[in-house]
């Protein structure tokens, strides 16, 4: 199914995917319905699979920045408002986990278990990319869809997967050119929100049970981030994939998926810590 959910600041896109126990998957920055190829076909098959184009992205609507992670999970509760949804598994990732993590302290009633991967609570306590990095990946002047996202391969992929995995790496181009560039200005407004984004003092109230995931090669947002995250929820499951770039989504989808199953199934995970 597919339709649009009325907020305050306009109409939201959003799909539904088979049926079980619902799941709602929360998408990064510039992000949308087109992010997780990878995984409605494998959720769909047991869950109620719900995507979505966060305001400033696709289909949804792009009302005036900046935006904060406030304005995002507010959203995202609608949506579930609008579905008739009390309860259900949320996964989010990069600004998405940030989502997440903002929605789920907001509700925590309303969420059954909580999967954040490579993303990081905001603040002082955020370990960044390097100002290379910053420089390099926000700067589209002048590019053409196709020229940014070549530009962004290697913040997104691991050397390994640009150099072994061609068909994961072309997957991931065609998904992103499924959708018209993001304008200028959503991304901008889009990027505030994870610029004022600060959650960090308010994890350790979190009582649902949360898996992090993270790639040791992603240099967006660094490991150490979920580390960082890992300590301040209370008993949360950390899991590292090694030498993993940062859309564990595309590069490690398979991987991804059966920890997330796993996870939410109530399934020992893989390997752990605290």
């Amino acid at each position: 199914m597919m339709a649009f959910c009325g907020t305050e600041s306009g109409k939201i896109y959003y799909e539904v995917h088979g049926n079980g126990p619902p799941l709602l998957l929360v998408s990064g920055l510039g992000g949308g319905t087109w992010s997780w190829y990878g995984q409605v076909p494998y959720f769909s098959r047991r869950y109620t699979t719900i995507v979505f184009d966060n305001r400033g992205a696709g289909r949804s609507a792009m009302p005036p920045g900046p935006y904060t992670m406030g304005d995002f999970a507010s959203d995202t509760l609608a949506l579930l408002d609008h579905l008739g949804i009390d309860r259900c598994f949320l996964a989010g990732l990069s600004m998405g986990g940030m989502i997440a993590q903002e929605t789920a302290l907001l509700a925590p009633q309303r969420f059954q278990a909580l999967a954040l991967g490579c993303t990081h609570c905001g603040g002082t306590a955020r370990i960044a990319p390097t100002p290379e990095v910053i420089a390099r990946f926000t700067d589209n002047a002048g590019l053409s869809q196709e020229e940014i996202i070549e530009k962004n391969l290697p913040f997104f992929f691991s050397r390994r997967a640009l150099e072994e995995k061609p068909d994961v790496v072309e997957a991931y181009k065609t998904a992103q050119l499924s959708v018209p560039l993001q304008p200028s200005e959503a991304f901008q407004a889009q990027l505030a929100a994870i610029q004022t984004f600060d959650c960090c003092d308010r994890l350790g109230s979190l009582s649902i049970p949360t898996l992090v995931v993270t790639g040791t090669e992603d240099v967006l947002v660094p490991p150490e981030n979920a580390r960082i995250l890992a300590h301040r929820i209370p008993e949360a499951l950390l899991v590292e994939l090694e030498g993993a770039g940062h859309a564990l989504h595309a590069e490690c989808r398979d991987e991804l998926n059966r920890l997330l199953d796993d996870f939410f199934s109530g399934r020992p995970v893989g390997k752990t810590e605290e």
